[in-house]
């Protein structure tokens, strides 16, 4: 079982990044449990059993290299998505369930592009928000720079690569406008 130590920088799946602040000892139904605290952006703390970190998926952000390569998948064309919202929505919250960042950073590019395509449904705004605060917060510790820096980056690799792969300055096309008959 991996440990985790005071000051160091961890992923809570699901919530992003932080730093643990402390490991406290809490009785909880009469059991003496161990948890690390994890300050997290904006003011939240999170607790977290040690004894279950590992297995809830608790792991050490990333390192400046595999930073830059989470940036390049921001890059690329967008992956194959389901047409159908539902089946669309399910295996995006299988991708940011795994806690992994290149997952998320694939969500966050594949949902930008749809958005600037023909917009998201209101499920998908959110997991779209929920998905970039996350990749965010995790690349913010990663690079050791400022929130509205990375922000700023991550934004101009989407939209830089959605004007390469689909020729259109994050702008509607005639082509580019599907119509559903309800």
């Amino acid at each position: 079982m991996k440990m985790f130590n005071i000051g160091d920088k961890v992923v809570y799946p699901m919530h992003g990044a932080g730093v643990i602040k402390d490991i406290e000892e809490k009785n909880v139904l009469g059991q003496k449990e161990s948890y690390y605290i994890i300050q997290m952006p904006g003011e939240v703390k999170v607790m977290v059993p040690t004894a279950k970190a590992e297995e809830i998926g608790v792991r050490n952000i990333i390192d400046g290299e595999t930073a830059s390569k989470v940036f390049k998948v921001l890059e690329t064309d967008s992956t194959e998505m389901s047409m159908n919202w539902n089946k669309r929505y399910r295996d995006n919250m299988e991708k940011m369930k795994s806690g992994d960042i290149y997952e998320i950073a694939d969500v966050v590019r594949n949902l930008s592009f749809k958005q600037k395509e023909r917009g998201l449904s209101t499920g998908e705004k959110k997991m779209l928000l929920n998905a970039k605060q996350i990749l965010v917060s995790e690349l913010t510790l990663a690079e050791n720079s400022d929130k509205d820096k990375i922000e700023e980056m991550v934004d101009d690799k989407i939209n830089t690569s959605f004007a390469e792969y689909n020729g259109v300055e994050g702008n509607v096309t005639p082509a580019k406008i599907i119509k559903f008959n309800n």
